[in-house]
């Protein structure tokens, strides 16, 4: 199972790919998309589209997992960061790709084991988890975090999602 992981931002948007069979993690690629922060907003997400779609085309992941947004006290930031994902995540989804939306403390928590660590705390633990991999920068590192996340739960995910379903036909 080969997963795309997504730190979305209108800057840095992180990416990284990983394998997981079974119990086993391993590294493929890492890096970040940034945009030119003097282009328009529409030309920005533009950017971030077209790279994910490059990244679904040179990887060919069966999964997608982006981290969620997180309301923060500026609502003209969080709204910006909201449409950075959904840029980040048609991508995918166009290809036919699930995208599952993790909590940045649930994505914490998954990999350091603590929901409010520190990124150089979740860099260390991804070194740790996926040997090898030395991660291009904190944006990239939060993005195989995301990744690893996913492939730590995505049974369970899968599972919630099934009983949602079934549960809206009702």
């Amino acid at each position: 199972m080969r997963i795309l992981g997504i730190d979305p931002g209108l800057r840095h948007t992180g990416w990284g790919v990983i394998d997981a069979v079974d119990n086993r993690l391993t590294f493929v690629a890492d890096g970040v998309v940034e945009p030119d922060p003097g282009a328009t907003l529409s030309e920005r997400l533009r950017i971030l589209f077209a790279a994910v779609q490059e990244l679904v085309a040179l990887y060919a992941p069966h999964e997608c997992a982006i981290e969620d947004t997180f309301v923060n006290q500026n609502p003209t930031s969080t709204l910006k960061l909201g449409h950075a994902r959904a840029a980040a995540m048609l991508a995918p989804a166009v290809a036919g790709i699930i995208v599952a939306e993790y909590k940045p403390n649930l994505v914490k928590k998954a990999v350091v084991g603590a929901g409010h660590a520190e990124k150089q705390q979740v860099a260390a633990m991804i070194k740790i988890l996926l040997p090898g991999c030395i991660a291009k920068t904190a944006d990239s590192a939060d993005a195989l975090a995301v990744a690893v996340c996913h492939a730590h739960l995505r049974e369970t995910a899968s599972r919630m999602s099934e009983a949602l379903a079934k549960a809206a036909h009702w």
